[in-house]
């Protein structure tokens, strides 16, 4: 056993000679101009294990003189690193001089040091800041000013032979007539229905009942109105602009005909539609039968075919009118805040919103990373939700890969993930996560987990207790996740929607674009990360390079622009 075990020891002592950092050290040692005295005599037979040993060895040792003649040192130099003793006559009068140099060398080095960390600081694009903010100068101007008397400005929106004062509302027994919409769809979906009721009801001087939000099939939710915003602020704000009435007028003995009867719905309003549409075809059937249900409801107003003020009035109506009820409000800036202390220090937080859920992952038609049974899983699942759009399935493959190489396809966790950490993020940022289920769980979520360990959802930064008012209504966890997103310190979508739409615009709108709200390149990568030959360093310079660009300062408006995620033109105003 004592042979097995020196030969053991001998073996790993040989493994360690012959290892690549072993061989890189000792080729270091034996070329470097200050080899140690013990590394010499360890390769001259001298070492030994006895310290005493050693300490004779290395006063006796005749190896001392002659390094001294190699390095060819001054005197002063050697007696620093102690090669020689200082108080030696040779080194005595110019020891002092040098010590003097090297602490004034010293000082400059420290001086010039913070000078360039500070120069570098400065100029290094920032994680949390817009490095483009500076360049812009933009305030928003939708609100109406507060010294502004009612009824005055007389502006006025002439559209064909209706012309409506921006300002002035027609008395109740002037009023065109009464309309009524349903506010389909999800939260963000219904504040979009509700701006453009407001808008039409000026367009065409009516009287806008209050919107009632429809329940969706998907998120089979029955919120009011009242559930989710503040009627009176709502109201109240807007008297200028629009009559807004809380319920049908009590003359009105035919309810039931604005929810069944054809005979009081407008349909087939084009998608997009433009002011002078509504003022040629549906305000003759107002006028006619006093009060009128519209719908469908989605996307029925276009924004360059309609007048600036009333694109500025929707804007008014979407970041000023709307409000969520103060324990909405209240709960937010608690999850916000907790988000900025989860360290025990103040730090900031980015808010990702994740669209990776199964009814996003099957509407896509995309194709995505998974098991075979997965795949399959997804096909009969699109086969039966989109029956006419699946037909037999196959011309979904080359589909699929034409959308990704469009950028039309939503972020897996795993590519947010790489897009993140290619941009500068570290594993320690703290990231509040709004998304639904995500389709495939756990194991989809793993890569951006273990990137980014400190992903939290609201669930997990409340008690049960502190959620359970809220857990009434899909709406208000909606209007949670969308307030703590408006409040982070960077806000990055996966895909596009309602949802990240209006959040980038009312950062856009409410000067947070100095803050970053980073909307990926998904075209870009897509051809990045299917390329095997790129490396990591020049994937990540891409990354930064492309979305300097993309991290959510106004831009000038271009025709069929989005008004709820770029709303400057018409809304905001230069500060000089």
């Amino acid at each position: 056993m004592a042979e097995l075990r020196h030969s053991t020891v001998a073996a790993a002592a040989a493994r360690s000679s012959n290892s690549p950092a072993k061989r890189d050290s000792d080729a270091s040692a034996a070329s470097s101009p200050f080899a140690s005295t013990s590394s010499a005599r360890g390769r001259c037979g001298g070492g030994g294990d006895d310290d005493d040993d050693g300490k004779d060895a290395h006063r006796s040792s005749p190896l001392l003189p002659h390094h001294h003649k190699r390095l060819g040192l001054p005197s002063p130099l050697r007696s620093l690193l102690a090669l020689e003793d200082p108080r030696s006559p040779s080194a005595s009068s110019s020891y002092r001089i040098l010590l003097a140099l090297l602490a004034f060398l010293l000082l400059a080095a420290a001086f010039s040091a913070t000078s360039v960390w500070s120069r570098l600081t400065k100029e290094a694009p920032s994680l949390w800041e817009n490095p483009r903010a500076a360049t812009t100068s933009w305030k928003p101007c939708a609100e109406r000013r507060s010294n502004e008397p009612s009824g005055k400005s007389s502006t006025r929106i002439a559209i064909g032979n209706n012309a409506a004062s921006s300002h002035n509302v027609p008395p109740e027994n002037e009023t065109s007539g009464y309309i009524f919409i349903h506010a389909e769809g999800g939260l963000n979906q219904q504040r979009i229905a509700i701006c453009n009721a407001v808008a039409i009801a000026k367009i065409m001087k009516a009287t806008l009942i209050l919107p009632v939000l429809k329940q969706d099939q998907i998120w089979k939710d029955q919120t009011k109105f009242e559930d989710i915003f503040d009627v009176d602020h709502f109201i109240n704000y807007l008297k200028d602009d629009v009559r807004i009435v809380r319920d049908i007028p009590d003359w009105f003995t035919e309810k039931d005909e604005l929810f069944t009867s054809i005979k009081r719905t407008v349909k087939n309003i084009p998608k997009y539609a433009s002011a002078q549409f509504y003022i040629d075809n549906v305000l003759p059937r107002i006028k006619e039968k006093k009060i009128m249900s519209i719908k469908p409801f989605v996307d029925r107003l276009g924004y360059d075919n309609v007048p600036m003020e009333i694109n500025r009035l929707r804007c008014r109506v979407n970041y000023h009118a709307l409000k969520f009820l103060p324990d909405i409000e209240e709960m937010a800036d608690k999850l916000a805040a907790r988000m900025r202390n989860r360290t025990g220090s103040v730090n900031p937080y980015m808010a990702l919103h994740l669209r990776f859920e199964k009814g996003m992952v099957g509407l896509s038609f995309c194709d995505f990373a998974g098991t075979r049974e997965e795949k399959e899983m997804m096909a009969a699942y699109r086969q039966k939700e989109w029956p006419r759009r699946y037909k037999n399935g196959s011309h979904l493959w080359p589909l699929a890969l034409q959308k990704r190489k469009e950028g039309r396809c939503p972020l897996e966790p795993g590519e947010i993930a790489i897009i993140l950490r290619a941009l500068g993020y570290t594993r320690g940022t703290q990231i509040y996560v709004a998304s639904g289920q995500v389709y495939g769980g756990k194991n989809r979520m793993a890569p951006l987990r273990n990137m980014f360990p400190n992903l939290v959802t609201k669930e997990e930064l409340a008690s049960a207790a502190e959620m359970a008012p809220f857990r009434k209504h899909v709406t208000s966890l909606a209007a949670l996740d969308f307030l703590v997103c408006l409040r982070s310190d960077a806000f990055v979508m996966t895909h596009g929607g309602n949802f990240a739409k209006l959040i980038m615009g009312a950062r856009r709108y409410g000067g947070r674009h100095r803050l970053k709200s980073i909307k990926p390149d998904k075209g870009l990568m897509s051809k990045s990360l299917g390329d095997p030959h790129m490396g990591w360093a020049a994937f990540s310079e891409d990354v930064v390079i492309t979305h300097q660009t993309r991290a959510g300062l106004p831009e000038p408006t271009f025709p069929n622009y989005d008004l709820w995620e770029n709303p400057l033109t018409p809304c905001m105003c230069p500060t000089a």
